[in-house]
């Protein structure tokens, strides 16, 4: 099966590794050269690391890599997918052009298929002349570890386009769960209140970072805790999401002050190097602010 992804950064090069790397051809495509060279680099980066911890062989990483070519050309891109998954920033207005765009590229038979954390699939798929291929895939990030992958069934999705999904996310050997498509779908709905709360927390003084994270990690079991996932997802994200959910499902999703402050400075987790953590070279190496003395 031949997969596109629109979109190089961290979700999409993501979604393009363990596509490759179920079997799947695939094509990785972005607007400009520099941002497919950089995606496929963190390919390569994410393999290496596996490789590095024995998780993957050399033979493996060689072969995923051979599976995946990068293009800035959306139409040769998309003209023989079997899927498009579209890894753009989270904007309606955009999202929704490059789903017209693929339609009119794409084979009538492609499923088209967005990453978005929260925005409507409905609306999206209102930009196509066949809604029903539409369908949401929320992989979470980072795609190459984290096992669950939601399925948003759009209100015209069709009965083929939803066991065509669920076949996939079973190919990839993730789990897949199926939602409506409500603001928030499941998955961001209780992770954005969840990490509101922990960011008020660390706000009021509660405790520091490391402590609510571990607190959530060794007596709820979660792989990670809300605040470094914050880090990794990027608070300006976090405070895009937060902000469309309160406008959807009322104040208790407002923002807290402290996460609007950082945004403002610019310190948005782990792609600038501060967010609640310190990162230098993708790796925590303590946290920020007042709490940065203390050891974690």
């Amino acid at each position: 099966m031949q997969i596109t992804v629109l979109g190089a950064g961290s979700m999409g090069h993501g979604i393009a590794q363990v596509s490759a790397m179920a079997g799947h051809d695939v094509v990785l495509r972005d607007v400009e050269e520099a941002f497919v060279e950089d995606g496929l680099e963190g390919v390569r980066d994410n393999l290496q690391g596996g490789v590095d911890r024995d998780k993957v062989t050399e033979t493996e990483m060689e072969e995923t890599l051979a599976r995946i070519q990068g293009t800035t050309d959306l139409e040769a891109a998309v003209e023989d997918a079997d899927l498009v998954v579209e890894a753009v920033p989270e904007d309606m207005d955009l999202k929704q052009e490059v789903f017209a765009d693929v339609e009119a590229a794409a084979d009538e038979e492609t499923v088209i298929a967005s990453n978005t954390s929260s925005l409507s699939v409905t609306e999206m798929a209102s930009a196509l002349d066949r809604p029903e291929r539409a369908i949401g895939l929320h992989f979470f990030n980072p795609p190459h570890i984290m096992d669950l992958v939601e399925i948003v069934v759009a209100e015209r999705t069709d009965d083929r386009t939803e066991s065509f999904a669920v076949d996939y996310v079973r190919d990839l050997e993730k789990e897949a769960v199926v939602v409506r498509d409500t603001a928030g779908f499941a998955s961001s709905r209780l992770g954005v209140a969840t990490g509101l709360e922990a960011i008020r927390m660390v706000e009021e003084g509660v405790a520091s970072p490391a402590d609510i994270d571990e607190a959530m990690k060794i007596g709820y079991g979660y792989p990670m805790g809300p605040l470094e996932l914050t880090d990794h997802v990027g608070l300006d994200v976090r405070l895009h999401i937060a902000e469309h959910l309160r406008e959807e499902l009322g104040e208790r999703f407002k923002p807290p002050q402290m996460l609007r402050r950082k945004v403002r400075a610019g310190t948005l987790g782990k792609k600038s190097g501060e967010g609640f953590y310190v990162w230098k070279d993708g790796e925590r190496v303590g946290m920020s602010g007042d709490w940065g003395e203390r050891n974690e």
